[in-house]
């Protein structure tokens, strides 16, 4: 007859990750049949297949009651027994509908630094005010029927014309070629169109523009500056070179003549010098893509806490991707700073749906293969991981797709969950520096802004290390505490901020760009 198999401690092997759960989150892979030692009662037998990222009853949960983790319903049991892992088969998608808006809130103020307590970082202060982290000469086309052209403009340019010895204040000439605009028969919303390159050619990220149109299409460049005079801008407070390439005789001239800007626009560009500035002036944006079973216990609270240290400096913090808000709202509305702030974070979930029901889906399709497969089972759990990388302090208020905030602090974005498009609204709304948590290994960046990446464990850090900027897998590995991975993300963020340390994204010229221009979206 075998020995009984020696129990070992639940630290080891899983994650509580709030007292109230009745579930934990597998740290390692390990063998059915695993004895866990538990603090208040019997020692479990692990059943299933206990997968990294995924969860294994910390007791009976009975048919329909609640699974718990973060504290919150994550689903409704079909009969799980304690230390059977949790699947997509013993768990259903059901939580209880949570909308709740308090009389009173006890949201406080961000506890703010000191003034003289605030780091600094050097960058590029612009004359409207705006403060850059990057110093880019940026080929904007106004239409898909202009992107190869602008394309062509910067990849020869910076080839051929952009030499960093000559021109140590410019970071680099950059095109934006996208997929929208012309006759808009896509459903795209020209304005959503216009105000997203509008907002990046005023980036301050952005030191000159060539801004090129087609000549005929819908999203032209008449239109972007009736677009400009119902905001009440002139332009983009810099030089800018406006081409077409229907007047110019073509492709080749055009190009020709975006060499000739461009090459008339790079020592201009190059005057601009880097100048102490407080962190203050920092625009953190937030985003989460090939996420795992980790990514809401380790980067993205890491993160959490970093973006928390950019509002204690009186600075801004950008969250969106809304889609990753469903099952979790009440979450954010109860942190608002009052009720019309929680009510515009309803609105932004009850928005989604509503259009995700018009093009025939539904939020919960949200996770993808990959996130199922690391163990983000349904839109609840991951929701509840993702809003994480906001941190502990106040909502300030919402903000629609690439629309600055109105405010600095913590601020909502509308916009979807696809990296590509997300991205870019936030860099549009004025981020000018942006953190990606990863648990698969996601590698995209950004056109005009540093995209750093943080892993959400080991394994995935070690195997990427060229992509992957920072590593919480410690946080799991037990090395590091949440808080201290967080301060060393936002002192990375100060570094890169500064120009000394290139986000790995930029050192690989990953420089995605697209448009999130629904035709319901509103303005």
């Amino acid at each position: 007859m075998s020995e009984p198999a020696e129990a070992q401690s639940l630290d080891s092997h899983a994650v509580q990750v709030h007292p109230d759960d009745n579930v934990a989150v597998i740290k390692f892979g390990f063998e059915a049949g695993t004895v866990i030692s538990m603090q208040d009662s019997d020692p479990l037998v692990v059943t299933g297949q206990p997968t990294a990222g995924h969860r294994f009853a910390l007791t009976e949960i009975a048919r329909d009651e609640q699974v718990v983790q973060y504290g919150q319903p994550i689903g409704k049991s079909l009969g799980i027994a304690a230390g059977e892992v949790v699947t997509r088969i013993n768990m259903s998608n059901d939580v209880p509908v949570v909308r709740e808006i308090p009389d009173q809130f006890s949201t406080e103020a961000p506890d703010y630094l000191p003034e003289a307590e605030i780091p600094t970082f050097e960058g590029f202060r612009r004359p409207d005010g705006g403060v850059g982290t990057r110093n880019h000469i940026l080929i904007v086309p106004t239409s898909m029927c202009a992107s190869h052209e602008a394309q062509q403009i910067s990849i020869i340019a910076e080839h051929t014309l952009f030499d960093p010895k000559l021109f140590p204040n410019v970071d680099g000439v950059v095109g934006i070629p996208h997929n929208k605009g012309c006759g808009c028969s896509d459903g795209s919303n020209i304005d959503v169109t216009l105000r997203t390159l509008a907002n990046f050619a005023a980036h301050p990220n952005v030191g000159a523009v060539v801004m090129i149109e087609l000549g005929c299409e819908k999203t032209n460049l008449s239109k972007m500056e009736e677009y400009l005079s119902r905001r009440g801008s002139k332009g983009f407070g810099k030089p800018v070179h406006w081409l077409s390439v229907q007047s110019e005789g073509g492709t080749a001239q055009v190009v020709s003549k975006g060499l000739a800007a461009v090459k008339e626009l790079l020592p201009q560009v190059n005057e601009a010098t880097r100048e102490q500035i407080p962190a203050s002036e920092i625009v953190l944006g937030l985003e989460c893509g090939g996420s795992d079973g980790f990514s809401g216990l380790s980067a993205n609270p890491a993160l959490g806490h970093a973006a928390d240290l950019i509002v204690r400096c009186g600075g801004t913090v950008i969250l969106s991707e809304v889609p990753e808000f469903c099952g979790a709202e009440h979450v954010l509305a109860l942190r608002s700073r009052d009720a019309q702030v929680a009510s515009e974070v309803y609105g932004l979930v009850d928005w989604y749906k509503e259009y995700a029901s018009t093009v025939g889906t539904v939020l919960g399709d949200n996770p993808s293969p990959g996130n199922i497969d690391g163990g983000l089972l349904n839109i609840t759990i991951k929701s509840l991981g993702a809003i994480a990388k906001g941190g502990t302090t106040r909502i300030e208020g919402t903000t629609d797709y690439s629309e600055p905030p109105a405010g600095k602090g913590l601020q909502l974005m509308q916009g979807p969950g696809y990296d590509q498009e997300s991205v870019p609204g936030m860099v549009a709304g004025g981020a000018n520096v942006v953190v990606f948590t990863t648990g698969r290994g996601t590698t995209i960046g950004n056109a005009i802004c540093p995209v750093l990446k943080l892993a959400s464990n080991t394994p995935v850090f070690e195997r990427m290390p060229d992509d992957i900027d920072l590593n919480a897998g410690s946080v799991i590995d037990g090395t590091e505490t949440i808080q201290e991975v967080g301060q060393r993300v936002f002192d990375r963020v100060v570094e890169v901020a500064t120009g000394n340390k290139l986000a790995h994204a930029e050192i690989h010229k990953h420089r995605e760009f697209q448009i999130w221009a629904e035709q319901s979206v509103s303005l």
